[in-house]
């Protein structure tokens, strides 16, 4: 079984002052955004997948982008919502622009996070990063009880959320920056008898990485 995680696309367009986007701000995808969704699912029509099942997190930038890559990829079946995969709260810095984090908290903080995965004590964040780890698995383990063998299951997140499967896919613990994926990037994992393989993390997508159907 083939897990593919897909970080949804831009919604910022090149004038605007990005911000730290949370379970708050439920922004709509940009134009480009949209083209990035649309992405997964050409890149998986060109591969001759049509997924078993599309699972997304509810905010309109994932579950947007679910039901474009699906329309692109012939996939007919209806798109799941799991609240689960909701992004972060970022508290105190949701809204806020890495300029006014850093006058506030310092740069440090913020390289915390980006770079090790460290959560800002006192910001106000949730869930806490134990209960995020503990819905990845549970949803890994959900997803692996559903599927055969043959079976390619696309899920969209974002990116505080997707990191934390990382490490349970294969990925090094030791190494958390290798941990972040960007906007409109994805990720494939193996299901084995043996546990989950990691085979790429953080690419764009492109049917050559699928290598066909199965």
């Amino acid at each position: 079984m083939r897990l593919i995680l897909a970080r949804h696309g831009n919604t910022f367009g090149p004038g605007d002052t990005p911000v730290w986007v949370g379970a708050r701000e439920d922004l709509p995808l940009t134009d480009k955004g949209r083209v990035q969704s649309i992405q997964f699912g050409l890149a998986l029509k060109e591969a001759g997948i049509t997924p078993a099942r599309i699972i997304a997190g509810p905010l309109q930038r994932t579950a947007t982008g679910a039901q474009l890559a699906a329309a692109e990829c012939g996939f007919d079946g209806g798109i799941e919502i799991d609240t689960r995969l909701r992004e972060i709260d970022y508290g105190s810095w949701g809204g806020r622009s890495d300029a006014e984090i850093t006058a506030e908290w310092g740069e440090k903080a913020i390289e915390d996070w980006r770079e090790r995965s460290i959560v800002p004590p006192g910001a106000g964040w949730s869930p806490s990063p134990e209960t995020i780890a503990a819905n990845a698995s549970a949803i890994l383990q959900d997803i692996n009880a559903a599927a055969k063998p043959a079976d390619t299951v696309l899920l969209i997140s974002s990116n505080g959320i997707l990191r934390y499967f990382h490490a349970l896919l294969g990925g090094d613990p030791q190494r958390p920056e290798e941990s972040k994926m960007r906007t409109g990037h994805w990720s494939i994992a193996i299901a084995s008898p043996s546990g989950w393989q990691l085979q790429t993390w953080n690419v764009l997508p492109h049917p050559d990485a699928l290598g066909g159907a199965g």
